[in-house]
């Protein structure tokens, strides 16, 4: 199986990437969906993150707005956050892993926003990262509901440059050119990493 680690910066066009590596046959294992239920009610991080920021919890599930208000622009807090969270997800990866292996998948992508920050692109296979002109990047993500060029700052400040993320990339999606564009260089990736893997063998 190839297991490819797929990152990118806030509004660069990940999740649409995602999709078409999902498109093309691969298993998909998407952090932030992950992030989501644990975040929800019932969910393993509720109990841990209301103890650590009280107040940010309510209807019984982590209220991201109040949470994200708590954490960005403090590195402290965010750290904290993250040693929540992180081990919880560690359990949900080696399911995934699991999984694709039973259901005979050829490839594996791990949708993960800060792979590249946590030093989790080594025991991949490749790492590929989605990007876009910054221009681009902030058009898109101050189209977001609720988003203001403050909190658009707080969230880049707290993400790797992506000129640094393209720097440590095995492949670079670019995705300002269309949805056609974008899926043409997937193609390209899983027919040079299938490639890879039979001159190896």
């Amino acid at each position: 199986m190839i297991f490819i680690g797929l990152t990118g910066s806030i509004g660069m066009g990940k999740t649409t990437t995602a999709e078409l590596f999902a498109e093309a046959g691969a298993q998909v294992y998407d952090a932030d969906a992950e992030v989501r239920a644990l975040y929800a009610s019932g969910g393993a991080a509720v109990a841990p993150i209301e103890a650590a920021f009280p107040g940010v919890v309510r209807g019984r599930a982590v209220d991201r707005e109040r949470l994200s208000q708590r954490v960005l622009g403090d590195p402290a807090a965010l750290q904290r956050l993250n040693g929540i969270v992180w081990p919880l997800m560690k359990g949900a990866r080696a399911a995934f892993f699991r999984r694709a292996r039973e259901e005979g998948a050829s490839v594996a992508v791990l949708d993960i926003p800060l792979l590249l920050e946590t030093g989790g692109g080594r025991d991949l296979d490749a790492v590929v990262v989605v990007s876009a002109p910054a221009q681009v990047q902030r058009q898109r993500v101050l189209a977001r509901p609720g988003m203001t060029p403050a909190k658009f700052e707080a969230i880049l400040a707290a993400q790797m440059p992506d000129a640094e993320k393209r720097a440590k990339a095995d492949f670079v999606v670019e995705t300002s050119a269309g949805i056609e564009h974008a899926r043409r260089q997937v193609t390209a990736i899983l027919a040079a990493l299938r490639g890879r893997g039979e001159a190896a063998h």
